[in-house]
C-alpha cells in the first residue's frame, strides 16, 4: 500500500480479465457457466503475480532488508509476515470480489460457495510461493519476468485443485478429494517454504 497502486492493482486486473472473457466468448450463458470456475481461478492467479516483485524490492532498495536480517526476529518470521501482508492486500480482496465477478460469468448458484472456499484455501499458497520466488529474484534488475517464469510452474497444482473444487461444487459433485489436496498444498507451503525463502534471502544478502 505504501508503494502506491499495489493494493488495488491485482483487484483491477482480476476485474478486467473477468469483464473481457464474456466479450471474447460471446453471450453464451451455458458456456460461460461451464468455464466460470476456471476463469475466476486463472484470473486470481495472474492477479497475484502482478504484485509479487513488490514484496522485497522496496526493502532491498532502501536497505531495510539488511536491517531486518540483523534484527532479533528470525528471517523465517519476517518472510511469513511478508507473505501474510501480500495475502491481506491481494489474495483476500480477490476472495471477496470473486462472487460479485461470478455474476458476469453466469456462475451457477451452487458454485458461489465453493469458489469462495477454494480461493480462501488456495490464495495463501499463492502468496507463500510468490514470496519464495520474490526471495529468489530479489536484487536482480528486471527480475519481474524471471519471477513469473519461476513461480508459474509452482502455481499449477494449486490452480488445478482449486479450479477443480470450484467446478465440482458448481456442478453439485463431491469436492472432498480436491478440497483436501488443495488444503494439503496450502498447509505444506506455509510449513516449508518460509524456511526456504529465508535461506535464499540469507544467501542474497551476503
Amino acid at each position: 500500500m505504501r508503494a502506491g497502486g499495489g493494493f488495488g492493482l491485482g483487484l483491477s486486473f482480476f476485474l478486467i480479465v473477468v469483464v473481457l472473457v464474456p466479450f471474447s466468448v460471446g453471450p453464451q450463458n451455458a458456456l460461460l457457466a461451464e468455464i466460470a470456475p476456471g476463469v475466476l481461478w486463472l484470473g486470481a492467479l495472474l492477479a497475484c503475480l502482478l504484485s509479487l516483485d513488490r514484496i522485497f524490492a522496496l526493502d532491498w532498495e532502501d536497505g531495510s532488508l539488511d536491517l531486518l536480517a540483523t534484527s532479533p526476529l528470525p528471517m523465517e518470521a519476517i518472510v511469513s509476515v511478508k507473505a501474510l501482508a501480500h495475502w491481506l492486500t491481494t489474495g483476500l480482496p480477490l476472495v471477496l470480489a470473486a462472487p460479485v465477478l461470478g455474476l458476469l460469468l453466469s456462475l451457477p448458484q451452487e458454485g458461489y460457495r465453493w469458489v469462495i472456499i477454494s480461493l480462501f484455501l488456495g490464495t495463501p499458497a499463492l502468496s507463500v510461493i510468490g514470496t519464495f520466488g520474490a526471495a529468489l529474484t530479489v536484487g536482480l534488475k528486471r527480475g519481474g519476468l524471471l519471477l513469473s517464469l519461476l513461480v508459474l510452474p509452482l502455481y499449477v497444482p494449486t490452480l488445478i485443485f482449486g479450479a477443480e473444487v470450484a467446478r465440482r461444487g458448481a456442478e453439485g459433485l463431491a469436492v472432498t478429494t480436491p478440497l483436501l489436496l488443495l488444503a494439503g498444498i496450502t498447509c505444506g507451503t506455509i510449513a516449508l517454504l518460509p524456511f526456504a525463502s529465508a535461506a535464499v534471502l540469507r544467501v542474497n544478502l551476503r
